[in-house]
């Protein structure tokens, strides 16, 4: 039987967090799914698109956690925890995270994705906004570069950077035809 079949079976056809019937889909738990049925959720394009971009999180949406956190099945008690977890700054997140009960290693398992966040290293401007590569940042400060008589002067902009991936204080870009290194608390995105 596929994964997507026994979703179906599991849940009764209904998206095992919310509980809507319209557009399902499997959802792999990262990281390290392997597609099995004890790592996947059954989820609606609602509650999907919420948890892959959490920009458009709608936190009233989530109050359905309040059923589906009781849920015998471990994913979705992962899945049901990581959103109240992300969700607790609004205040009944937290009521339902005191309430909630999830064994060792499915309280494990659930905490995975946020040291895996911990873990990745992530350059910070100036301001305190993540930098990514192929962005544009401006100079706050004039830069003086080793051996060049080169000054990059402030309020450049400094085109389709490049991350220094072992070091999150480090970017790489051009100024005036040649390829630096960048401190990122000398730039804003």
């Amino acid at each position: 039987m596929s994964t997507e079949k026994e979703l179906h079976a599991r849940s009764e056809s209904r998206c095992e967090l919310c509980g809507a019937t319209d557009s399902l889909t499997v959802y792999e738990i990262p990281p390290a799914s392997d597609g099995s049925a004890d790592q996947c959720v059954l989820t609606c394009s609602t509650c999907r698109g919420q948890i892959e971009n959490p920009d458009t999180v709608d936190a009233n949406h989530w109050r359905c956690l309040n059923d589906s956190m009781w849920s015998q099945v471990p994913a979705v008690q992962i899945m049901a925890w990581r959103m109240l977890n992300r969700l607790r700054a609004e205040g009944w997140p937290q009521d339902l995270l005191d309430m909630m009960y999830l064994d060792e290693e499915t309280l494990h398992r659930a905490e995975a994705e946020q040291r895996a966040t911990a873990n990745a290293i992530q350059h910070i401007d100036s301001n305190g906004a993540v930098l990514q590569a192929g962005d544009t940042v401006t100079l706050i400060k004039d830069l003086d570069v080793k051996g060049s008589s080169l000054t990059a002067k402030r309020g450049t902009a400094v085109r389709n950077i490049r991350l220094v991936q072992d070091n999150p204080e480090q970017i790489e870009g051009r100024v005036d035809g040649q390829l630096i290194v960048i401190l990122t608390k000398f730039v804003k995105k």
